[in-house]
This record gives structure tokens, C-alpha cells and sequence, in this order.
């Protein structure tokens, strides 16, 4: 590997014609999320906000192997062991960056092809114009490794068609570009092979994305997930994970005790904080709000047991046998729930970046 490549930064800025463009540069951890590379985008965002030559952004990635995996959760999980100081402030980086594409002036396009999961999500879904290919795999997985799906999924989940989001958001089912469409966590169909032509057509006309969008997009055909709309909408209507747990049960269909029995391999406590997570966040009045609660749940979920252990069994050792604890969503204490959930002091609190607003 030359110098030259070593040095290469893991975000590519720059603009070009009318199109400010960003292009994750980390394929080799499947772009996964770090502080500086959520920086840089900022910097360039805001740099864009108010330049009159810059018409749209578009987000893309380098390489073949997917969007973005997440963020950098070893850095996460070792700062959890510790005083989880350099994990605050990841999160707190990351969720503005979320949040000025959530309240960003100008459109922005985000061509997902390939993986797209966790803090991947967090950077497309506040896009007006995200394209999925049929290499796409979207999934927010955390309930397998003792987290949370975080980046604003407070906020896009609960507002998925009926219940269709908290049985993604529990189960971390992997979605494909049929289902996705169909629900509406991205809004265009576009075949892999058709990206390079798209993105000439873009830089070409940069003031209307989704119209140079819609002459390449195909329709969506029906996804898997559409024969079972109105099982998941009446199983996953619980506001307990025990009631949705029994539902599957009393249900005694072959598809939904396959919910009930994936579910049961998630840690309990990621559950149970992941269903109150798309409760209240469909309750809150902006997106600002639903990344204040996230940010109080992120700093102390890493540090528990579940998030330790989750990431030991999944991404270090991968034996992907977790010894959650407690062991079951009864276990669960109501009272360790609400701790997690607590306003932090006024100081420590999640705060947009100056001048946005709550949005």
C-alpha cells in the first residue's frame, strides 16, 4: 500500500459543479463511524449551509462492500469499560451531525448501496432523497449487542408504517431493498449498476435531486415483510416487551414464534430500553428532543453489563453466546430502567449545534 493511500482521509469533501459531495473512505471497516469523520462532514456541511454554489450534497461510499456498518464500536465499548468520557463524546458529535442533516436547508441525496445498519442509518435517513439498490441490507441491530438503535431511531422508527418499526427496532430483522422501499426508510429504487450514470446525472442537474432521481428509480416491488404487516401491527402494539413476548406465543404461528424465539436471544435490558425508546420518541415534538434522550441512554447504556458483554460475545471473541443479565425481560428492573432514562445535569445535556434550533 503506497504513502499516498495510507494518508488517504476517510472523508472525501469537496464540490463539484453545484453538488457538494461526501464520500465515506473507509472501506476496509465498512466505513464504520469515527469522531474526526463525523467532524469533517459537519465541516463541510456547514461550510455548504449558506454557499450560495452549492445546489444539493450527496453522501456516497467508496468500494463495493456497503454504505456504513456503524460507528466505531470497539472504541465505544472500551471507553464504556472505562469512564465512557470518549463515548459521550462520540455520540455527542455524531447525533449533531444527525441532527443538521435532520434540519439542513439545502437537499441532500444518500445512495445506500450495500449495508447500511446503525450509525449508517443515522446519516441517510434524515436525506430527502435516499436510493437503495438491490445490494442494499438495512438493519438496526442493536438489541444483540446490549445497545440501542440510536442515531435518531427514537424518532424514524416509531413513525414507520404501524408497528413495523418497533419489530424492526427489537428483532434487528435485515431488510432488503423490497421492504424498505415498501416502508418507506428509503425512497427510490435504483439498480447498482445504474449508480455511476446516476451520480453524472446529479452532478449534471445538482438543484433537483429527486427529480433526476425519479428517471432512474424503478418500482418497488412488494417486500417479504408485507404478508405479515397485520400480525406485526396487533403482536408488536405492546407497550411491555413481556406483553408482545406473550402475544407471540398465544399467536402460535410459524412465523411469529420466530419473532418470539429471536427475541428471546436479544439482551433483555436492550429490549426493554428499546421499546420505551419508540414509545416516548413518538411522543416528542422534534427530532432534537428524541436526540437529547438519546444521548442521556447513550453514555450509560456502555457501560452496563449487557453492552459489555454483547460486544464481547458479537464483535470480539464472536462466539456470539452473550450471558445477558438479567437473563430475562421480567428480571428487568423497572427502577434501573427509569435511572437510565434521567435527565443528565444542565450542563451535560445533548445540545444542537448553534444557531439550528430544535428542528
Amino acid at each position: 500500500m503506497t504513502e499516498a493511500a495510507v494518508s488517504e482521509p476517510h472523508v472525501l469533501a469537496r464540490v463539484e459543479g453545484g453538488l457538494g459531495r461526501l464520500t465515506l473512505n473507509r472501506p476496509g471497516a465498512l466505513h464504520a463511524l469515527t469522531r474526526p469523520m463525523c467532524e469533517a462532514m459537519t465541516d463541510a456541511l456547514l461550510a455548504w449551509r449558506d454557499d450560495p454554489a452549492v445546489m444539493s450534497v450527496l453522501i456516497d461510499h467508496a468500494g463495493e462492500r456497503g454504505f456504513c456498518a456503524g460507528g466505531d464500536i470497539r472504541m465505544i465499548a472500551e471507553s464504556g469499560a472505562r469512564d465512557a468520557v470518549e463515548a459521550r463524546a462520540f455520540f455527542h458529535t455524531e447525533y449533531r451531525l444527525n441532527h443538521l442533516l435532520f434540519a439542513y436547508p439545502k437537499p441532500v441525496t444518500v445512495l445506500v448501496d450495500g449495508i447500511v445498519m446503525g450509525g449508517g442509518v443515522g446519516i441517510s435517513e434524515p436525506a430527502k432523497v435516499r436510493v437503495a439498490t438491490e445490494r442494499t441490507t438495512y438493519a438496526m441491530p442493536e438489541t444483540g449487542i446490549g445497545l440501542f438503535p440510536d442515531v435518531g431511531g427514537g424518532w424514524f422508527l416509531p413513525r414507520l408504517p404501524g408497528e413495523t418499526g418497533t419489530w424492526i427496532a427489537l428483532t434487528g430483522v435485515r431488510l432488503k431493498a423490497a421492504d424498505t422501499v415498501t416502508l418507506g426508510i428509503h425512497t427510490h429504487f435504483v439498480a447498482s449498476q445504474r449508480m455511476a450514470e446516476l451520480k453524472s446525472a446529479l452532478l449534471a442537474s445538482p438543484q433537483d435531486p429527486a427529480r433526476v432521481v425519479s428517471r432512474f428509480a424503478e418500482p418497488a416491488a412488494a417486500g417479504p415483510h408485507v404478508p405479515h404487516r397485520k400480525a406485526i401491527d396487533r403482536l408488536f402494539a405492546h407497550d411491555r416487551v413481556e406483553g408482545i413476548l406473550a402475544a407471540l406465543a398465544a399467536d402460535g404461528s410459524v412465523w411469529a414464534i420466530a419473532q418470539r424465539d429471536l427475541l428471546l436471544t436479544k439482551s433483555p435490558q436492550s429490549l426493554k430500553v428499546t421499546l420505551r425508546q419508540l414509545r416516548e420518541g413518538r411522543r416528542l415534538a422534534t427530532f432534537a428532543d428524541n436526540m437529547v434522550m438519546e444521548y442521556r441512554l447513550g453514555g450509560r447504556v456502555v457501560q452496563t453489563h449487557d453492552f459489555q458483554e454483547g460486544v464481547r460475545a458479537v464483535i470480539v471473541d464472536k462466539d456470539n453466546a452473550p450471558n445477558w443479565s438479567p437473563t430475562t425481560v421480567e428480571a428487568v428492573d423497572d427502577g434501573a430502567m427509569a435511572a437510565l432514562f434521567a435527565p443528565l445535569p444542565a450542563g451535560d445535556e445533548w445540545t444542537p449545534l448553534p444557531g439550528l434550533g430544535e428542528g
